[in-house]
């Protein structure tokens, strides 16, 4: 057998079993996509055609699931954004479980608010999955300080904390001009400038809408 196609087949393969490794929804799919694609050509050049039609479905239902998942990325319809008391049962729950990967993200969060601290909370969900967590301190002066946004790994290329900021109604009624993000509170400057977040100095700051104020009747 010619090297450089029996080369092919193991690296179709070598894919697929790595995208099952994958926490990351779209990580997972877009490597088992390649190795689906790359096991259909290799087989069907050997012609061994039930794997042809096997590797083929696979390789069709990815694609499915990829559009489905890029269309739903940004849309509002796909997540909800829940309010809860930042000393939350459930939402303490979440970040004790996710405790050790929300602090390679904000090293200096601290979960449990301090007696008297001013803090808003956010649950991110996906139906009845909590898929992010946003909190905000009031840092006096309208500012509020994003002390974190984090989300699971599983959802971590869909950045699904951005429908919280879209919300910026929430922020103002709050008495919120502006949201900073507190140092080493999100490293991924990509996602900051993605959501309206802009850069001053050594400092992400967001400005924040002021409440539309109802019109006379």
């Amino acid at each position: 057998m010619n090297p450089w196609l029996e080369a092919a087949g193991w690296l179709g393969s070598v894919l697929v079993v790595v995208s099952l490794t994958q926490a990351r929804v779209l990580r997972f799919r877009w490597l088992n996509l390649a190795g689906s694609v790359i096991a259909t050509a290799y087989n069907a050049i050997i012609g061994i055609w039930p794997f042809v039609a096997m590797n083929g479905a696979i390789a069709v239902i990815n694609v499915y699931w990829l559009v489905r998942l890029h269309r739903t990325r940004h849309d509002a319809a796909t997540y909800e954004v829940v309010e809860v008391a930042p000393d939350d049962a459930y939402l303490l729950h979440v970040l004790r479980t996710y405790a050790d990967d929300i602090a390679q993200y904000a090293p200096g969060f601290v979960a449990a608010p301090d007696l008297g601290e001013r803090r808003s909370a956010f649950l991110v969900q996906r139906g009845d999955e909590t898929v992010g967590v946003v909190e905000v301190g009031d840092a006096g002066r309208s500012t509020g300080v994003v002390l974190l946004d984090w989300v699971t790994k599983r959802f971590r290329d869909f950045t699904p904390g951005e429908f919280v900021y879209r919300r910026s109604g929430i922020f103002a009624a709050k008495g919120f001009a502006r949201l900073v993000v507190a140092p080493g509170g999100q490293p991924d400057t990509r996602y900051l400038a993605r959501v309206g977040f802009r850069r001053q100095g050594e400092t992400w700051s967001l400005d924040v809408p002021a409440a539309e104020q109802p019109s006379a009747a």
